[in-house]
């Protein structure tokens, strides 16, 4: 029956994958996936190689896009039912497909399933992971910690926060040796050589990556820790919490605190839950830490969420039915207001409509003041990438510095309409004509989503190198795709 509830939410959410237009994140990514490399400034390069995948297959379209992070969000059902048994191995018959629903319900599945971010692909590989423990922790072969060591790997391929349960299984082994496992570790000591290594070499590429480029991205994810506001540590404490509230939906997310409540009574007796504890605990400690100076955004912390999902087989099932049936709803009324948007909210309470209405409509405008020939330039990243996802057979430009680290086209001359936010400010120097066109409304339905200045500019003739070099030719769609 579970397998019919899955194949049926997939199907849902393929169609929902289908319907809505890309976000600015994901035609941010999509040019990532057309511009291969082993890594990126913002992230590792995993969601580029899910998305090129999904491209292979479906095509140049948001379906393409986001194919292969539907099926991974539902395939990842498998390592969680089979983590269940071997960490929970007293949980009552049917606990690892709950625990899988549990999961399938929280609404950061339901939003990840459909808009491919380095999210899913990273939990997808810490619910590979967490089976791999299961195995060990349930007596399997050291072949097992080398596929764990590939799994830890290519989840930090996907996205940095990976580390940190991986962190926790360290800090379980050690516990391991204090409670007086020491001849179950020395048996595993072949095993636990091995899985370092591997990870190692799954990791070389995103560093060889970052070396070859100053280390940026590995600065730039860690100069966050940089930022210190203690002042304000209730509110950011209070929005981490209500933002897990959010993403996890209210009756899940009890499950999840009494889960834990109920692992760390386990933890030194039974070594399943000890280290369910380890690797949820780090992530947790390490968030609230960053929480108490700065902001921790709402979707760091969903890599628990699949241990979590794990560790609720201790529980009783009373009451998951209606935390299971709450989530679904919440998770199809989202479905529901992204795609027809019944509901008049405004930008700021409707992400879908604030995120993906109305670029084709913008398209055209920008369309009827361009002049044939003209490129098509935007002041910030994720707007360049929607344009050149709407504009086929334009040039579409990015203009920052960013766009240097992409293995695309550089340079550029001539006129062209700029499209930037009157709110923003952009890199007025590099132009030696700014004319405003006026200002445009992105939206759907007459409600706003954004408005947008239109500028026609003029790139001087003189620009260094180095500034050319932040000018890139973006991949359009093809025409007949538009």
């Amino acid at each position: 029956m579970w397998l019919y509830s899955l194949a049926l939410l997939a199907c849902v959410r393929l169609v929902v994958a289908g319907l809505l237009p890309l976000s600015p994140d994901e035609a941010y990514y999509r040019i990532w996936a057309l511009a291969p490399a082993a890594g990126y400034l913002d992230h590792p390069p995993m969601v580029a190689i899910w998305i090129r995948l999904g491209m292979l297959l479906a095509g140049d379209t948001p379906f393409g896009v986001r194919l292969v992070g539907v099926l991974a969000g539902c395939g990842l059902s498998f390592f969680i039912i089979r983590a269940v048994r071997d960490l929970v191995p007293d949980a009552p018959a049917g606990q690892g497909v709950r625990a899988c629903l549990l999961l399938q319900a929280t609404l950061a599945l339901a939003i990840q399933s459909v808009v491919i971010t380095p999210d899913m692909p990273v939990l997808f590989f810490v619910s590979m992971l967490v089976w791999c423990m299961g195995r060990i922790v349930a007596g399997a072969g050291a072949g097992w910690w080398v596929l764990a060591g590939l799994a830890g790997g290519l989840a930090f391929d996907s996205k940095y926060t990976a580390i940190l349960p991986m962190a926790g299984i360290g800090v379980w082994l050690g516990l391991q040796g204090l409670w007086g496992r020491c001849a179950w570790l020395r048996a595993q000591m072949v095993g636990m050589v091995a899985a370092p290594g591997v990870t190692a070499l799954a990791m070389a590429p995103v560093i060889w990556w970052n070396a070859q480029h100053g280390w940026v991205s590995f600065a730039r994810q860690g100069g966050r820790a940089a930022d210190w506001h203690p002042a304000r540590a209730f509110q950011y404490l209070t929005e981490l919490a209500g933002g897990q509230l959010g993403l996890m939906t209210p009756g899940i997310a009890i499950f999840f605190v009494w889960t834990m409540v109920c692992l760390l009574r386990r933890a030194r007796h039974a070594p399943g839950a000890a280290l369910l504890v380890c690797m949820t605990g780090v992530p947790v400690c390490v968030f609230v830490q960053h929480a108490l100076g700065d902001r921790v955004q709402a979707n760091w912390p969903v890599i628990i969420y699949p241990l979590l999902a794990v560790g609720t087989a201790v529980l009783g099932w009373r009451w998951g039915r209606w935390a299971i049936g709450g989530g679904m709803l919440v998770g199809g009324a989202v479905y529901v207001q992204a795609v027809f948007a019944p509901l008049p909210l405004s930008a700021h309470a409707d992400v879908a409509l604030r995120q993906m209405a109305g670029w084709h409509a913008l398209a055209e405008r920008i369309g009827a003041v361009a002049r044939p020939g003209d490129f098509i330039a935007a002041c910030d990243y994720g707007t360049a990438a929607e344009l050149a996802t709407v504009m086929p057979g334009r040039v579409v430009l990015g203009m920052e510095p960013r766009w240097a680290l992409f293995n695309l086209p550089h340079g550029a001359a001539g006129e062209g309409i700029m499209v930037c936010n009157p709110r923003r400010e952009f890199e007025r120097a590099d132009l030696a004509v700014i004319q405003p066109l006026g200002v445009v409304m992105r939206g759907r339905r007459s409600r706003v989503a954004e408005l947008e200045g239109l500028y026609r500019v003029q790139l001087r003739p003189d620009l260094p190198a180095a500034r050319q070099q932040s000018i890139a030719r973006l991949p359009v769609v093809p025409a007949h795709k538009s």
